[in-house]
């Protein structure tokens, strides 16, 4: 990304070219970005291709004003990042189920972020609800943010467990990876039944008073932890929730395609 770039992707998260790539200035970018850009699956409802390129990605958040899931988001994160002088790796992870079973490989993308300060962050905009703020990557102790209490656990195998208000979220493997080793991943929950975002619609955003989130046609806003549900009744309802609460104009309504399960689906 050059300047101007870098600034056009400033401004489509509300801050300020930080002076130097400092911890303040990480954690200060990561809660902007999670109340500007919404996660969201529309692209995988609406037909649209999604590119794991930067260029691609990077048009996606701050030209077309859309969101993305992991890959999009944090993918696009990172080449901002990377660009205002921060050291950024790009990790992969596998999400637990309900159950506690660990997903595909590149089921997720994290970032593991180093500040001028020295300090090393597990920075995430790309897991829906989550922590607001980076997660310090060697803290083993409880981090408390307003999204939760997390923890970063070791596994035998020298992977890092991440977990929010005691449940497993993923299992993150430090080793560097490229932004396109999770195709493959991006593939399979674009297009596979077993994947929840093939089967479901989501669009969801922290504000500043809680999060807002539009479920095919249910619209839900937490604010200090209470819930109140809307129940959109017809198309253009929809379409102006996505507009006003999001910022993201649509021409129609996202619809769940039905989709065919087969053996070739089956999870590792």
């Amino acid at each position: 990304m050059d300047f101007d770039q870098t600034e056009d992707y400033l401004r489509r998260i509300g801050a300020e070219r930080p002076a130097a790539p400092t911890t303040r200035a990480l954690h200060d970018l990561h809660l902007s970005h999670l109340r500007a850009v919404p996660f969201e699956n529309l692209s995988i409802h609406l037909g649209e291709n999604i590119e794991l390129t930067e260029d691609s990605l990077v048009a996606k958040v701050v030209g077309a004003r859309r969101g993305g899931f992991c890959y999009e988001l944090n993918g696009a994160f990172a080449a901002l990042l990377t660009a205002l002088g921060f050291e950024v790796t790009l990790l992969q992870a596998r999400v637990y189920d309900a159950v506690g079973h660990p997903g595909i490989p590149y089921d997720h993308l994290a970032l593991h972020v180093r500040t001028s300060d020295g300090d090393d962050w597990l920075a995430d905009v790309g897991f829906g609800t989550h922590s607001h703020f980076p997660l310090a990557f060697g803290e083993r102790g409880d981090q408390p943010d307003p999204g939760g209490t997390f923890r970063i656990g070791e596994t035998p195998e020298g992977d890092l467990d991440v977990s929010r208000d005691g449940k497993a979220q993923y299992v993150v493997d430090r080793r560097p990876r490229a932004l396109g080793d999770f195709t493959s991943g991006a593939w399979w929950h674009r297009t596979s039944p077993r994947s929840h975002f093939t089967r479901s619609l989501v669009c969801s955003m922290v504000t500043g008073t809680g999060r807002i989130t539009l479920s095919g046609r249910t619209l839900t806003t937490t604010t200090g932890g209470e819930r109140h549900t809307t129940e959109l009744a017809t198309d253009a309802e929809v379409l102006d929730a996505y507009a006003t609460h999001f910022g993201i104009s649509l021409e129609e309504v996202p619809q769940v395609k039905e989709t065919v399960f087969s053996g070739a689906d089956a999870t590792s």
